[in-house]
């Protein structure tokens, strides 16, 4: 038996607001250990929306929608589906009830059009809703189906699922065996690259893996389903082992890690500290690092060195250099480096100099050439020459500049223990 999410909404398709009630449910499938294989999201049209029922009804045994169930002209969402099915509406007296209770608390009066959100298919229960003037429906219009209506304003939509819909799906013998995932995080390598490696995991049935990259990073997701978290992570455990092996150093974290996060460990479990020098991330490598709570432990500040001659008279970049290799090189990147840990006291220095585009580029530096220098105890100094042209978005090649940086500081800590 599988569940199918339907959204209904014409602001949806046009981008208008993100449709968090889809990711919400979804994750709440999983706590419930019920399979869920498809999402529709469809206008307010009646028409199409009998069309994606029938679609979904034929594949799936749970339909749950969310929006089109307010009172006006356009909230056709039970109404559509009543029709589909074939079963008269009929209006419910205690709805008109609470209706009309909810508009009293407020010193007004009921609306002639919210009769409207009165009216539900023959045999079908109320949903309550609490906070809002909208109720749902739980509806068995035929054998193995049913259905379950939601608004679609999150806050109600959610208090509802919790209060109505988990507790009958739980009295139907859902919820005995949950999904529960682990999200293993990489960076340094390419999804086709790390696909290849662990191959021979991406046809496991239980648990199951499967890759997606987003903004520079891979993931690995493993889900296990089983009857309890702890027997799910017993399974999922030795998969994850082989996959950390298989990938090494570009294995750096899972679930809510971030390379900022993990770079904050590293650094506080060796009484550490960092500085950073930026000019085309402009700030974005420190507010990575300043996402993470306690991070003034170990990250006292840096320099956002745009202009060159804030290069020169902070961290002490020789004006030579600048004039003859330019700002985006590797020997300014190495003298940002040095000079923001000088000038900070730092254990390590990191700094970024690059041309994010879209305009600066040239034949020999292109949009997309970032150099990273990294500054370290004994006078370590080091840089890394790195070519985003292929991204052409700026903000993506700042993001992915700072995030680098960040990986190849975690990545000289490791080497160095």
């Amino acid at each position: 038996m599988a569940a199918e999410i339907i959204c209904v909404g014409t602001e949806l398709l046009l981008g208008e607001i993100l449709n968090t009630n889809a990711q919400f449910l979804a994750q709440q499938l999983a706590d419930l250990g019920i399979p869920h294989y498809y999402q529709t999201v469809v206008g307010d049209n009646p028409e199409r929306l009998k069309q994606v029922i029938a679609i979904a009804s034929d594949r799936s045994q749970i339909l749950i929608f969310t929006g089109g169930l307010g009172p006006t002209p356009d909230d056709l969402t039970t109404e559509t589906i009543a029709q589909f099915f074939g079963s008269p509406l009929e209006e419910k007296p205690e709805i008109i009830a609470d209706i009309s209770q909810k508009y009293a608390r407020r010193g007004r009066e009921m609306t002639p059009s919210n009769r409207k959100q009165a009216l539900i298919p023959q045999g079908a229960d109320i949903l309550p809703n609490r906070l809002g003037t909208a109720p749902g429906m739980i509806w068995q219009p035929r054998p193995n189906l049913t259905i379950f209506t939601f608004p679609g304003v999150p806050l109600e939509m959610r208090q509802m699922w919790q209060e109505t819909a988990v507790p009958f799906l739980k009295s139907q013998g859902w919820g005995r065996e949950i999904i529960y995932s682990r999200t293993l995080r990489f960076w340094g390598i390419a999804e086709s690259a790390l696909a290849e490696k662990v191959d021979h995991l991406l046809n496991l049935s239980n648990p199951t893996v499967a890759p997606y990259a987003s903004k520079g990073e891979v993931k690995l997701r493993v889900s296990a389903k089983a009857a309890s978290p702890q027997e799910a992570d017993r399974l999922i455990q030795p998969v994850e082992a082989e996959i950390r092996q298989i990938a090494g150093l570009n294995y750096f974290g899972a679930d809510d890690d971030s390379l900022a996060s993990v770079v904050g460990q590293l650094l506080q479990k060796r009484a550490e500290t960092l500085s950073v020098a930026e000019s085309c991330t402009g700030g974005g490598l420190g507010s990575l690092l300043t996402s993470v709570s306690g991070s003034s432990a170990y990250f006292m500040g840096g320099v956002i060195s745009y202009d060159n001659q804030v290069k020169i008279s902070l961290l002490d970049v020789s004006p030579e250099d600048l004039a003859q290799e330019g700002a985006v090189s590797a020997t300014v990147a190495k003298q940002m480096a040095v000079g923001v840990r000088s000038r900070l006291g730092t254990t390590w220095g990191i700094s970024i100099t690059g041309i994010a585009g879209p305009n600066g580029g040239t034949e020999t530096k292109p949009v997309g050439l970032v150099y990273i220098g990294i500054a370290g105890l004994n006078n370590f100094v080091q840089s890394f020459e790195h070519r985003l042209n292929s991204l052409q978005d700026r903000t993506l090649i700042r993001h992915i500049s700072a995030c680098t940086a960040l990986d190849h500081l975690r990545r000289q800590i490791l080497s160095a223990n």
